[in-house]
């Protein structure tokens, strides 16, 4: 934790120097884009979350919804800025949430996301909240996020895989122990790595940012792969110039992993993130776009 609070505090020193304004000003300027519209009380705690519903929403049809988590030390208003998932709802009409983690910096408590935690009561709720208020399709409910916020989409599949139809996750921190993930049915996954990412190592292990044991993304991966009912060995394909695409077969629920040769923390065809910080942005391929045509064709089999 020490560790982990000393990276938040050079980040912010080197944050303010770079703005060159003073750092009350910078702690204003991120209080007013960590926007929320919506709030819930779980517990003892407020919750937020920025809801997004399109314009074309037809109250008498039943539209999917995309639950998008934001990463460590970020907030939901920057996961949607980075992402452009609002311009997908636009397009294709589902309701977007972007709920926002808990604490200074946010996080999401991922590695211990039993049914009575709290961010797992918190999205639970949410979602019960948004299908009172709104005419959600239950079989075509998503959640998909970045580093931390991956993390939380694999452990949320794993505690509402009755529910969530299918997850994705870029740099995804999967800390969640396999162990404690007893989900109703395999849950399709979609998910992408930067091979040179420095937060979230591809290799595993600590990475200088934090000192926690992530896993060898290719292993872990290969391990959902099995769980999810697929053939051992992908297909591999080279998309394009640095991007290598392993498509799972025969599964009961379809896996499907992106490696970004050279890539680093960062969400790929979004808003890049500080080279020195994250590692280059990929715009080869569109993470977000790509998510949605495997959500598209991946509803919640009827029951």
């Amino acid at each position: 934790m020490q560790r982990i609070l000393k990276f938040i505090r050079a980040f912010v020193l080197v944050l303010f120097l770079l703005l060159a304004i003073p750092p009350a000003l910078a702690f204003l300027a991120y209080r007013l884009s960590d926007r929320t519209n919506g709030r819930l009380s779980i517990g003892e705690e407020t919750r937020r979350y920025l809801l997004y519903v399109p314009p074309s929403y037809d109250p008498a049809a039943p539209a999917p919804l995309v639950i998008s988590l934001h990463g460590f030390a970020q907030w939901p208003a920057h996961q949607s800025r980075l992402t452009g998932w609002n311009e997908l709802a636009d397009e294709y009409g589902f309701i977007l949430v972007h709920p926002s983690g808990t604490g200074f910096p946010k996080r999401w408590r991922a590695s211990d996301a039993s049914l009575s935690s709290p961010d797992v009561a918190f999205l639970t709720t949410l979602l019960d909240e948004l299908e009172a208020q709104y005419n959600i399709d239950p079989a075509r409910i998503y959640v998909n996020g970045l580093s931390n916020g991956g993390g939380m989409s694999f452990a949320l599949a794993c505690q509402l895989s009755k529910r969530i139809a299918a997850f994705g996750g870029v740099g995804g921190a999967y800390l969640y122990p396999w162990e404690a993930c007893q989900a109703a049915r395999p849950v399709p996954a979609i998910l992408f790595h930067g091979d040179a990412d420095p937060i979230v190592p591809y290799q595993g292990g600590p990475s200088e940012s934090f000192d926690v044991p992530f896993p060898n993304i290719p292993s872990w991966v290969e391990i959902l792969a099995l769980r999810n009912g697929c053939a051992s060995r992908p297909v591999e394909t080279q998309i394009s110039a640095h991007v290598i695409e392993r498509r799972y077969s025969g599964c009961a629920a379809d896996v499907v992993f992106y490696t970004i040769q050279g890539g680093g923390h960062t969400w790929p065809g979004g808003e890049p993130l500080p080279v020195w910080l994250t590692g280059p942005t990929t715009t080869e391929i569109d993470a977000t776009r790509l998510m949605w045509q495997f959500f598209q064709s991946h509803p919640l089999p009827q029951r």
